[in-house]
Protein backbone atom coordinates (compact mmCIF):
# COMPACT_ATOMS: atom_id res chain seq x y z
CA UNK A 1 0.00 0.00 0.00
CA UNK A 2 1.35 3.43 -0.85
CA UNK A 3 2.34 5.60 2.11
CA UNK A 4 -0.14 8.23 0.95
CA UNK A 5 -3.43 7.44 -0.70
CA UNK A 6 -4.74 10.32 -2.80
CA UNK A 7 -8.27 10.85 -3.98
CA UNK A 8 -9.31 13.02 -6.87
CA UNK A 9 -12.81 14.34 -7.38
CA UNK A 10 -14.18 16.25 -10.34
CA UNK A 11 -17.62 17.74 -9.82
CA UNK A 12 -19.15 21.01 -11.00
CA UNK A 13 -19.28 23.62 -8.24
CA UNK A 14 -22.66 24.88 -9.50
CA UNK A 15 -25.64 23.33 -11.24
CA UNK A 16 -29.22 24.20 -12.14
CA UNK A 17 -32.08 22.69 -10.17
CA UNK A 18 -32.91 19.24 -11.58
CA UNK A 19 -29.73 19.07 -13.66
CA UNK A 20 -27.95 15.75 -14.05
CA UNK A 21 -24.24 16.24 -13.45
CA UNK A 22 -21.32 13.85 -13.93
CA UNK A 23 -19.34 12.85 -10.87
CA UNK A 24 -15.82 11.60 -11.65
CA UNK A 25 -13.42 10.29 -9.04
CA UNK A 26 -10.17 8.37 -8.80
CA UNK A 27 -8.28 6.92 -5.85
CA UNK A 28 -4.60 5.95 -5.90
CA UNK A 29 -4.55 2.38 -4.63
CA UNK A 30 -2.58 -0.64 -5.92
CA UNK A 31 -5.59 -3.04 -5.77
CA UNK A 32 -3.48 -6.14 -4.96
CA UNK A 33 -5.56 -9.15 -6.07
CA UNK A 34 -3.93 -11.72 -3.79
CA UNK A 35 -2.93 -13.82 -6.80
CA UNK A 36 0.63 -12.50 -7.17
CA UNK A 37 3.79 -13.58 -5.36
CA UNK A 38 6.75 -11.71 -3.95
CA UNK A 39 10.39 -12.35 -4.93
CA UNK A 40 10.57 -15.39 -2.60
CA UNK A 41 7.43 -16.98 -4.06
CA UNK A 42 5.23 -16.16 -1.07
CA UNK A 43 1.71 -14.95 -2.01
CA UNK A 44 1.09 -11.24 -1.50
CA UNK A 45 -2.13 -10.86 0.55
CA UNK A 46 -5.16 -9.37 -1.16
CA UNK A 47 -5.70 -5.68 -0.45
CA UNK A 48 -8.30 -3.94 -2.57
CA UNK A 49 -10.84 -1.19 -2.26
CA UNK A 50 -13.95 -3.36 -1.90
CA UNK A 51 -16.70 -0.78 -1.36
CA UNK A 52 -17.42 2.69 -2.73
CA UNK A 53 -20.31 4.78 -1.37
CA UNK A 54 -21.47 8.24 -2.42
CA UNK A 55 -23.94 10.29 -0.39
CA UNK A 56 -25.52 13.65 -1.14
CA UNK A 57 -26.70 15.55 1.92
CA UNK A 58 -26.61 12.34 3.95
CA UNK A 59 -28.65 10.24 1.48
CA UNK A 60 -26.94 7.41 -0.35
CA UNK A 61 -26.97 8.10 -4.10
CA UNK A 62 -24.50 5.50 -5.40
CA UNK A 63 -22.87 2.31 -4.11
CA UNK A 64 -20.43 -0.01 -5.82
CA UNK A 65 -18.81 -3.28 -4.81
CA UNK A 66 -15.33 -3.70 -6.27
CA UNK A 67 -13.68 -7.04 -6.98
CA UNK A 68 -10.01 -8.05 -7.44
CA UNK A 69 -10.27 -7.71 -11.23
CA UNK A 70 -10.56 -3.91 -10.90
CA UNK A 71 -7.35 -2.16 -11.96
CA UNK A 72 -5.04 -0.22 -9.70
CA UNK A 73 -6.09 3.38 -9.09
CA UNK A 74 -9.78 2.76 -9.83
CA UNK A 75 -11.68 5.49 -11.69
CA UNK A 76 -15.41 5.73 -11.00
CA UNK A 77 -17.93 7.91 -12.84
CA UNK A 78 -21.67 8.21 -12.26
CA UNK A 79 -24.51 10.68 -12.94
CA UNK A 80 -26.20 12.61 -10.13
CA UNK A 81 -29.41 14.64 -10.32
CA UNK A 82 -29.26 17.66 -8.03
CA UNK A 83 -32.38 19.48 -6.84
CA UNK A 84 -30.83 21.49 -4.00
CA UNK A 85 -27.46 22.69 -2.82
CA UNK A 86 -25.56 20.23 -0.70
CA UNK A 87 -22.46 18.23 0.12
CA UNK A 88 -21.36 15.24 -1.92
CA UNK A 89 -19.39 12.82 0.26
CA UNK A 90 -17.41 9.90 -1.13
CA UNK A 91 -16.12 6.95 0.85
CA UNK A 92 -13.83 4.08 -0.18
CA UNK A 93 -13.28 1.07 2.13
CA UNK A 94 -10.42 -1.41 1.67
CA UNK A 95 -9.92 -5.00 2.86
CA UNK A 96 -8.13 -3.79 5.98
CA UNK A 97 -11.13 -1.68 6.99
CA UNK A 98 -9.34 1.56 6.18
CA UNK A 99 -11.77 4.27 5.07
CA UNK A 100 -10.74 7.01 2.65
CA UNK A 101 -12.99 10.06 2.20
CA UNK A 102 -13.42 13.07 -0.04
CA UNK A 103 -16.17 15.63 -0.42
CA UNK A 104 -17.33 18.61 -2.46
CA UNK A 105 -19.96 21.32 -2.17
CA UNK A 106 -22.45 21.76 -4.99
CA UNK A 107 -24.46 24.98 -5.23
CA UNK A 108 -27.81 24.67 -7.02
CA UNK A 109 -29.43 27.77 -8.47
Amino acid sequence: MPATVNTRLRVPATAKKGEIIDIKTLISHPMVSGQTKDATGKPIPREIINTFIATYDGKEVFRMKLEPAISANPFISFPLRVDQSGTLQLQWVDDNGTVYKDQAQITVS
